[in-house]
């Protein structure tokens, strides 16, 4: 009788929690793209653009970049501290955002052009990787993995911008599984871009929160670079958010096809990550 009465106990456990967890978080069936001016439509998994020929997105042959973490816009300075690290950006990649009605207002009072991913909502609150830009993407499409422990996905976008070289520039913005055993989803979800990214030939940028805290999540992230041709960002200062048992960073920037001008990664109190801030010149052939 305890028996039965303890598998009782346990089931109704696992049935709150799993009502709670329902009650709590909706998770998509599939990657859905977030047109986030003027209504924050949810759109198909992928948008393209009707102009061939959108405005180019550098400005006097740079693309100025800010990648960040912004945890949620937890805090309380964070819209202060994105306004002044924007300033003179073009593209804007950030991770774990959650598509508040202040987040709104700032994007409908800035001057940038918004796509996200719908990875989850909690209490029907969208979050999911976002990108800001001065200029339309030619073509951006969303993707989700889902973490294996937390079952919430992690989510990327693939995005093009035309640059005024007459290239196209290739940049994705990822936020990358955190909790597995080895590395099998983590492979999976790098992989899945991968396969993309190799069909282009022209200059790409791959940045985000990596969760790169371990020596073979780092070594299975350069071989997927590497692959591709890109190369590590090297910054200076560098603060990023790093893993506290190895020192190991998680956010990272690789590019290709691009100079690298300045890079770096300041301190900041507005998120549990430190932003990234760097400046490419185009190459003009």
């Amino acid at each position: 009788m305890r028996y039965k009465n303890s598998l009782l106990l346990f089931a109704l456990i696992v049935i709150s929690a799993s009502a709670v967890f329902q009650w709590v978080f909706t998770v998509p069936k599939q990657a859905q793209l977030i047109n986030i001016e003027p209504s924050s439509a949810y759109g198909g998994r992928c948008y393209q653009s009707t102009n061939k020929l959108e405005m180019a997105i550098d400005v006097d042959d740079e693309v100025s970049l800010l990648v960040w973490n912004i945890y949620k816009q937890q805090g309380d300075n964070w819209a202060a501290e994105l306004s002044r690290l924007s300033k003179k950006a073009q593209l804007i990649l950030l991770q774990e955002t959650s598509l508040t009605s202040e987040l709104k207002q700032f994007i409908s009072e800035s001057r940038f052009i918004a796509k996200s991913v719908r990875a989850f909502d909690a209490f029907e609150t969208s979050t999911g990787v976002l990108n800001l830009s001065t200029s339309p993407p030619q073509s951006i499409c969303a993707y989700i993995d889902v973490e294996p422990w937390l079952t919430l996905p992690k989510s990327a976008l693939l995005a093009y911008y035309r640059l005024s070289n007459n290239r196209v520039l290739a940049v994705v913005n990822i936020h990358a599984i955190n909790f597995t055993f080895g590395t099998k989803e983590y492979q999976k979800q790098l992989m899945q871009l991968s396969q993309i990214l190799v069909k282009h030939q022209g200059p790409m940028i791959v940045a985000g929160d990596f969760n790169s805290w371990s020596e073979s999540r780092l070594q299975q992230l350069k071989s997927k670079m590497s692959l591709l041709g890109l190369i590590d960002v090297q910054f200076t200062p560098d603060y990023r958010r790093r893993f506290v048992l190895n020192n190991m960073a998680l956010d990272h920037v690789f590019y290709r096809g691009l100079t690298l001008k300045k890079a770096e990664a300041p301190l900041s109190d507005a998120s549990d990550h430190n932003p990234m801030s760097v400046v490419f010149g185009i190459n003009q052939d």
